[in-house]
């Protein structure tokens, strides 16, 4: 019995990873190396608890909130907001108008509160609603609303004409 919860939890794993990774970068604000970190605590989470998340009606929607959880706690953490470095390792091609975006995306995103980077994430990425924003974060709906409106009215401030530059091209 162990060992099928154990192959049914490494092939919820693989299937899931990828997707609780790019949810995990844009937490992150593009911080890949934190966004891993997030996604192997969020899995090592799922493991311990797998008998009773398998059970559950959503175990990717579980998944989802154990990531948005761990990063909001990670984030109130003091030593979280420690760098290693200024430089980032990745070299990004010049000549790519989608590489372009994606990091004044990133920029952006990386400017909001962690909290409103969360709502932001959850409600338009993950494609949530607001009650199932409102239960991952433990706030009201309204708390959820008046979140969304002020993140992305800072979202239209920071990127002001940018975003119209980099749309067009």
């Amino acid at each position: 019995m162990r060992q099928a919860r154990a192959d049914e939890y490494a092939e919820f794993a693989a299937l899931r990873a990828g997707h609780l990774y790019r949810s995990a970068c844009l937490l992150t604000a593009g911080d890949t190396h934190l966004a891993e970190d997030l996604v192997q605590e969020t899995l090592g989470r799922l493991y311990v608890s797998w008998h009773r998340v398998s059970r559950a009606g959503n175990p990717a929607g579980y998944a989802q909130t154990v990531l948005t959880r761990t990063f909001l706690a990670q984030r109130r953490r003091r030593s979280s907001t420690e760098r290693a470095t200024d430089v980032l390792p990745e070299a990004v091609d010049p000549g790519s108008g989608d590489a372009a975006l994606r990091l004044t995306l990133l920029d952006a995103l990386a400017r909001l509160s962690a909290k409103d980077r969360a709502v932001v994430v959850l409600r338009y990425w993950e494609d949530r609603s607001v009650e199932e924003t409102a239960d991952v974060l433990h706030v009201s709906s309204a708390a959820v609303r008046t979140r969304c409106v002020r993140a992305l009215a800072r979202l239209r401030e920071l990127l002001g004409e940018d975003l119209g530059e980099f749309a067009a091209a």
